[in-house]
């Protein structure tokens, strides 16, 4: 196949190591906010002081000016939607793998939710132990959002307090036995807690259906599963959701959008004033559920994937502006917690390893349906900075802002197998996928943490935890 040339082997990468500090990045196609062109980005002590146009770049160049020609260099992805199974789940995804897998795919800063360590990050204490066990491990940037469960109403200013962006939750039985589901009651109590603070609650947008009952057909077919999960799940949940951010006006987000029969009542409360924002994730806008096979428990996840049409429809809605961001949700679990052996979706643990591959997987189906590349920057760049409350620091490449940065190819093509895979489990429904956007370089603050499929020896990651003042103002970013 034929793709753009690239010099980064001829010049600067050559004379760079991973690992090491960057001081200039030149590229025939940096993404600049208004425009995509020649550009040299200027980095000292990790941050971006200057980008400057080609006519003005200086004529040597050395070991720490790093040319990739005709590479396409933009801001880091953030993916505020990582489910990281550190401390205390052996069989799930740890920092290491985690944090290795997304430098492997451009992602410079992941945001871990609360629910699958034991503990989960509930309390103070709780978001201490992960920090301490955080420490030392991360090849990416690394924030953290808190739970909301009943009875620990007490402990979310303190995780507020100590910088935290924000706490999720859930409106049904998460199947986590130290992370129970909320009632009206938990949320009410929560939010005036909360309000007056520029925290954002997340949701895990399902509640119960009205009547189900199961079925006496084969667990391993798809259809059944799909089945238990209506859509009624995902409006119902958005409903309650709505009224709640009119009443408290304190910012919520939607995670998991997998029905796009909640779209209409999102757009409402937005006309009515309603500071609400909302994601959908890379499984359900590339696997539909006339695809996934008999037993094929590695496409499960929660809300479902559902048919070709609903997700024809997630793709209007993030052309025009309705959703706000695409994530991974990134979950890697083993076989035995995916019941592999007896195919059975009812048993399996739900959840979908994409980290990696996010990058490509959007933008392989995003380009054929006319998104640019300043689309893929909003949507997996600057939106999740500034739903992670990170925007002052993260998601652009202006002057200012930490030297986060993916150098990549969109033309070349590559197979997604197992030997390229850094999450723990290599189990993921896009094994054999052919993909369109191949990553070359992961710059963190400066640092190259990822270059060529190689890591630096020491991670480069830091931990964003910082003890804040509380503010005393709401906002609205999106709206």
């Amino acid at each position: 196949m034929t793709s753009r040339r690239s010099s980064a082997t001829q010049t600067g990468a050559a004379k760079v190591e991973v690992g090491s500090e960057i001081m200039a990045i030149r590229s025939n196609r940096v993404v600049l906010a208004n425009a995509i062109g020649p550009a040299e980005i200027i980095i000292s002590d990790g941050k971006i002081v200057d980008v400057l146009p080609k006519r003005n770049w200086a004529q040597s160049s050395g070991e720490k000016v790093l040319d990739v020609g005709d590479l396409v260099v933009m801001p880091g992805i953030i993916d505020p939607h990582v489910h990281i199974c550190e401390p205390g789940q052996p069989a799930g995804e740890g920092f290491t793998s985690v944090t290795k897998a997304a430098a492997a795919g451009g992602v410079t800063t992941i945001v871990d939710m609360p629910l699958y360590s034991c503990p989960p990050t509930t309390t103070l204490s709780d978001l201490d132990t992960k920090l301490q066990l955080a420490k030392g491990q991360c090849h990416v940037d690394v924030a953290f959002w808190g739970g909301i469960v009943p009875g620990n109403q007490a402990e979310l200013l303190p995780m507020l307090k100590a910088g935290i962006p924000g706490f999720q939750c859930f409106l049904r039985a998460t199947g986590v036995e130290d992370f129970s589901h909320v009632c009206l009651q938990d949320l009410h109590m929560a939010m005036n807690e909360l309000q007056g603070t520029d925290c954002v609650l997340l949701f895990n947008a399902e509640q119960e259906p009205d009547q189900w009952t199961p079925v006496l057909e084969d667990p391993t077919e798809y259809s059944i599963f799909l089945d238990s999960h209506p859509d009624s799940m995902e409006v119902e949940a958005t409903f309650t959701i709505a009224e709640l951010c009119l009443q408290y006006k304190i910012p919520c987000h939607i995670t998991n959008l997998s029905s796009a029969q909640a779209l209409p009542i999102i757009q409402d409360a937005r006309q009515k004033g309603a500071p609400i924002s909302v994601e959908t994730t890379h499984h359900y806008l590339n696997l539909s559920s006339e695809c996934i096979p008999p037993g094929g428990t590695y496409y499960k996840c929660s809300p479902p994937i559902r048919e070709k049409s609903n997700q024809e429809q997630l793709w209007a809605a993030l052309k025009s502006g309705q959703i706000d961001m695409v994530v991974s949700a990134h979950t890697s679990w083993s076989l035995d917690l995916k019941d592999s052996d007896s195919g059975d979706f009812l048993k399996a643990q739900a959840g979908i390893a994409s980290l990696q591959f996010g990058l490509p997987l959007f933008w392989t189906s995003a380009r054929r349906r006319g998104f640019s590349l300043h689309d893929l920057v909003q949507l997996m760049c600057k939106n999740p900075a500034i739903l992670s409350r990170l925007e002052d620091r993260k998601g652009s490449l202006s002057p200012g802002m930490d030297a986060d940065l993916v150098i990549w190819n969109p033309e070349t093509e590559f197979e997604v197998n197992r030997n390229i895979i850094h999450h723990k489990h290599k189990l993921t429904p896009y094994l054999g996928f052919q993909l369109h956007g191949k990553v070359f370089t992961t710059v963190i603050r400066g640092r190259l943490a990822y270059l060529n499929g190689k890591f630096a020896s020491k991670p480069q990651g830091d931990l964003l935890v910082t003890e804040r003042k509380m503010p005393t103002k709401v906002s609205s970013p999106y709206y």
